[in-house]
């Protein structure tokens, strides 16, 4: 993929974000501080039982792309909390679109949340765990409604390597979720 004719322009209307300025009094102080209002998030961590490793998605990220010129990130499997939906609901969809796999409810674990984008955003995520199979798989994955993602498999092997590896552009969440595998995994450490 070439990215081209690359610039920015002032942002109209939009469903995802909210520029905006917050005014509040601290200390009897009155402040004023830029924000950008945004939907809330879940990610998940997916283990692949059959093959040991880590299903990950490789995404185009067009704000990465000002930095990284491929503009493609490793994730994890994400969605955002933008309909009237359960946080559990919203994870089991995310994986099948992205990630080809139907994995019971009862099966997806909420590991906790945090909040990211502090300075300016502050929007919160929701950290889950699965463990899938072959089984579970229904399709390639590859997202919707024009996302470009590739599904990619991570061997647990590699997986420390690769947190660490800053030619490989990764989510912060990502590499929490790993050193949280690891912790509860320690036969995995080197």
């Amino acid at each position: 993929m070439t990215i081209t004719n690359q610039h920015l322009k002032p942002l109209g209307e939009s469903k995802y974000l909210k520029p905006a300025r917050l005014c509040f009094t601290r200390d009897g102080v009155q402040k004023e501080w830029e924000i950008i209002q945004a939907h809330d998030s879940v990610a998940i961590l997916l283990y692949h039982q059959d093959n040991h490793s880590f299903i990950l998605v490789h995404q185009f990220r067009p704000a990465v792309s000002m930095r990284h010129p491929e503009g493609f990130t490793y994730e994890l499997c994400a969605g955002l909390v933008d309909k009237q939906l359960d946080e559990l609901t919203i994870a089991k969809e995310e994986i099948f679109e992205e990630c080809g796999f139907d994995v019971p409810k009862t099966q997806i674990q909420r590991i906790t949340s945090f909040h990211t984008a502090v300075g300016f955003a502050g929007s919160k995520q929701t950290l889950f765990y699965a463990e899938i199979d072959e089984s579970m798989r229904t399709h390639e994955g590859g997202g919707v409604e024009g996302e470009i993602i590739d599904v990619v498999e991570m061997p647990i092997a590699d997986a420390r390597t690769f947190m660490f590896d800053e030619s490989k552009v990764k989510t912060p969440g990502l590499m929490f979720a790993f050193l949280w595998w690891f912790d509860r995994h320690p036969q995995n450490k080197p």
